[in-house]
């Protein structure tokens, strides 16, 4: 439920930075910008999910 709600704050940001937009290529910056700490966490969390089913199973 935080996730979606999160997700819907989120989306009218974007929407609005997009509208905004001076060209494409800002556009291009923010959609990544915004999805790249997600990107990050995740691949922080699956690291540590795998460091520790690797030390468990020793």
């Amino acid at each position: 439920m935080i996730r979606q709600l999160f997700l819907f704050l989120q989306q009218t940001d974007i929407e609005k930075k997009m509208e905004e937009a001076p060209d494409s290529s800002y556009e291009i910056g923010v959609v990544i910008g915004s999805y790249l700490p997600f990107v990050v966490l995740v691949g922080i969390a699956y690291a540590i999910y795998h460091y520790n089913r690797k030390k468990r199973g020793n």
